[in-house]
């Protein structure tokens, strides 16, 4: 399935020196999530391996890691349907199913834009183990200016790879 999205380019390598070691996305960061993101269509999507690291029960992805999961994939469909930076005003998690973890337990987090409102972004998104949905969100993102997201976070736009 990932073969038919395209894969967003992380505009925020390079920025190592500004600060740039983001636990959800920097692939640098020892400890962190290394999520990669693509499009399909209009939803933005990871495909992440959980691994056992990230546990909160026996072999169950912690519910702060999957909130995590979730508000990155916000940000990054800020960034790539947007083309700003935003900020996270408002997160709403449902648990639905526990989420496995262990070597090569695949989970998809995928979402989209439901609505806009002026400087407000509305965003739907599911957290997926083998086509179950998992766990639901709805996030809330104060959208940036452009000029504003390139003199303080130093974003210059989110493009896909060759």
């Amino acid at each position: 399935m990932i073969e038919r999205m395209k894969k967003i380019r992380n505009p925020y390598i390079g920025l190592e020196e500004q600060g740039y070691n983001c636990f959800a996305c920097c692939p640098q960061n020892p400890y962190g999530l290394k999520m990669e993101f693509h499009e399909d269509g209009d939803d933005v999507v990871c495909i992440w391996n959980s691994g056992d690291n990230y546990q909160g029960w026996l072999k169950t992805l912690h519910g702060g890691i999957q909130a995590t999961l979730m508000d990155e994939l916000g940000g990054w469909i800020v960034n790539r349907k947007l083309q700003t930076a935003g900020m996270t005003t408002n997160l709403t998690m449902k648990y639905r199913h526990p989420v496995p973890t262990g070597e090569g337990v695949s989970i998809e987090i995928r979402g989209h834009i439901r609505e806009m409102k002026r400087n407000f972004a509305f965003i739907e998104a599911t957290l997926s183990h083998e086509g179950k949905v998992c766990s639901e969100c709805e996030m809330t993102y104060y959208c940036f200016s452009k000029e504003k997201a390139e003199s303080d976070f130093f974003f210059t736009g989110c493009e896909l790879e060759d």
